[in-house]
């Protein structure tokens, strides 16, 4: 049901369920950090994609595909912020953020998982993901996190246009207001991805 519902309010394509290759696939979930999953966010509280993100942590875990999360984070000064000739910039206060606001929420990283450290929207510039996932072999980037018109999007813009196959978890997703979210789910990713809910993804049975 969850399943149907999604796809008639954001009008994605009826496919079959992915079938993806374990040993060629990396979860990478975009700032699920303090600072971020206690922002005020739609269609789901942060604590929503947080827990719907657990079932989809161990489907991953047990089918040993890579693990990969991503936090956003900058130094006290601002130094290596982006810069900030823009008409509307995020809010920078004085003496950095607060303790603790880069910091992945409690208990979601596993011994041996990475941590990329971003400075910018997108997973990828100017940090070793792109280097771990290739030399790992990785094909398939499987991407959800917040905000899904910032760091999800962009991370998946610049997946796509470095050759991934990418797929974005819908329903581990959310941002700063509904209709941003609608507008990415509905306009933008699925041109550059496949846009699915956790339960069309399903793991290629081991050969024995």
């Amino acid at each position: 049901m969850l399943r149907q519902n999604r796809l008639a309010q954001y009008h994605l394509k009826d496919t079959p369920m992915l079938e993806l290759d374990p040993k060629t696939t990396a979860l990478v979930l975009v700032d699920l950090q303090n600072g971020i999953v206690n922002l005020t966010l739609a269609p789901r509280s942060g604590a929503e994609v947080v827990a719907a993100a657990q079932p989809v942590l161990a489907r991953f875990r047990e089918a040993g595909s890579q693990v990969i999360w991503v936090r956003v984070g900058w130094r006290a000064d601002f130094a290596d912020y982006p810069p900030g000739k823009v008409d509307r910039p995020f809010p920078r206060p004085e003496g950095g953020m607060p303790a603790g606001w880069s910091e992945l929420v409690e208990g979601l990283q596993q011994a041996g998982e990475h941590c990329v450290q971003k400075r910018n929207w997108g997973a990828f510039h100017g940090t070793e993901l792109e280097v771990l996932l290739r030399r790992s072999g990785v094909r398939t980037v499987v991407l959800c996190g917040i905000a899904t018109t910032l760091g999800v999007e962009s991370s998946a813009r610049q997946a796509w246009e470095l050759g991934y196959d990418v797929v974005v978890l819908e329903d581990v997703c959310s941002s700063l207001l509904p209709e941003l979210h609608q507008q990415s789910i509905q306009h933008v990713l699925p041109r550059i991805a496949r846009v699915v809910v956790s339960a069309d993804l399903h793991f290629q049975a081991e050969q024995g």
